[in-house]
């Protein structure tokens, strides 16, 4: 991991890049993906299953046989590790819940609010080297609570064509059983535009590469919302000395092991922590499986140190990261103070790890930066706030005026006459 000491505000925007490619570079195959899909649908998607999954596909639809072989093949003990997370994030979603919002804004003017479910939304869990089954727990739970009528889920299929027999168990666990097993950009075309056998969904949700995260903004051309901007992982570890360097080493590695692309940093006023961390990251990555993938990761880590607190919590707000972990003896002031982050893990005793699969706390976050406009996944992302009105006469007569002041100021006749005729009736009954 990079060092630097005491590094000046001139510097941290350097500091704060991601190595994400940018969407300017990628958007070119994205619309060659989505013009192949809206020309040759299904046949479109089994073509670049077999181009980019290198799997050739006669049908990317999971069947009933497939997920109950599925099922039975599952381990009971990831079963039931599985269906407590499940419990929790349940929990949480449905605490988020909130109650149909109506107010007489003055006597005779009511007006309300109510939330209602997104129809149609589309789930993409992640593949490849490591299926993030735990996304679909984040994802078809909200989804379950909010009341959508219809999920659609992709994921990318193995070398064998199939999806992982714990990607099955959990969506067939969390009421998804429309299925397909379809990766990369292909999947986000398929779910924006529709197919023959792929249903067309209102939302997209769910994490990606940096090629899925084009292609999801893309989508949003085609009257497709998304979530929000989700790619490579970071972490930002904010430690002093009362941190645990050994904990500290163990959550920088776990988002490292997510991808080359991932970004990990830590940020600390403690000298010493500097070199213990070091020294446990070089003992524990050594006995991981992915340790080739977290060691490309930490290549473009950070590590800095800030002499002040204060540094450290201007330039913790400046980077804005998916998920920060805060350890340090002055916890509670810090964190009342964070403006920036998707999601924030408080003290040596909550790792980033029980957010990503079993806390009750959602794992899709938004990552990049764009904590400053976006928030994690919740209940709310599955819904849509529809206002209402009703006036009484006596309402209209005492608000109309203030509707016709309005609209004469902005030259808008129409707008004011919808009002003056009424009160004219008003007025001559």
């Amino acid at each position: 991991m990079q060092r630097f000491i005491n590094p000046n505000p001139d510097q941290w925007k350097a500091l704060a890049q991601r190595g994400s490619a940018s969407y300017t570079s990628l958007e070119p195959l994205a619309k060659e993906v989505f013009d192949n899909v809206a020309q040759n649908g299904d046949q479109a998607l089994m073509n670049y299953t077999e181009k980019f999954d290198k799997v050739k596909l006669k049908n990317f639809s999971v069947s009933t046989e497939e997920i109950e072989d599925a099922k039975a093949r599952v381990p009971e003990k990831l079963k039931l590790a599985i269906r407590k997370a499940k419990d929790n994030i349940y929990r949480f979603h449905m605490a988020q819940k909130t109650n149909e919002v109506k107010v007489e804004t003055q006597k005779g003017v009511n007006c309300w609010q109510k939330k209602l479910p997104i129809e149609k939304v589309g789930l993409y869990i992640p593949g490849g080297s490591a299926p993030l089954f735990s996304t679909i727990l984040m994802l078809a739970i909200p989804a379950q609570v909010a009341g959508c009528s219809e999920v659609v889920m992709c994921s990318p299929p193995n070398s064998n064509g199939m999806l992982p027999d714990v990607i099955l168990y959990t969506a067939n666990l969390c009421g998804v059983n429309n299925i397909f097993k379809l990766g990369g950009m292909q999947a986000i075309a398929g779910m924006t535009l529709g197919t023959a056998t792929l249903p067309k969904v209102d939302k997209l949700f769910g994490p990606g590469n940096q090629f899925v995260t084009v292609a999801k903004q893309l989508a949003t051309q085609y009257q497709v919302s998304i979530d929000m901007p989700a790619g490579p992982s970071e972490l930002m570890v904010v430690a002093d000395a009362s941190a645990n360097a050994a904990f500290v080493a163990s959550d920088l590695l776990s988002q490292a092991e997510h991808g080359p692309d991932s970004q990990v940093l830590l940020v600390t006023t403690d000298r010493e922590m500097i070199e213990q961390v070091d020294e446990e990251v070089e003992k524990q990555i050594s006995v991981l499986e992915r340790k080739d993938t977290a060691r490309k990761a930490l290549d473009n880590s950070k590590i800095i140190y800030f002499d002040k607190e204060k540094e450290v919590l201007a330039f913790t707000n400046f980077y804005g990261a998916e998920h920060l972990i805060v350890c340090l003896e002055n916890e509670d002031d810090f964190v009342n103070h964070i403006k920036h982050a998707g999601s924030v893990f408080i003290g040596n005793y909550t790792p980033e790890s029980a957010g990503d699969y079993a806390s009750g706390t959602n794992h899709t976050l938004p990552t990049n930066g764009y904590v400053r406009q976006y928030s994690g996944v919740n209940l709310d992302s599955f819904l849509k706030a529809i206002t209402y009105q009703k006036i009484s006469a006596q309402g209209l007569q005492d608000l109309g005026p203030v509707i016709e002041e309005m609209a004469g100021a902005e030259g808008l006749q129409a707008h004011k006459n919808a009002v003056s005729i009424r009160l004219k009736k008003l007025n001559n009954e």
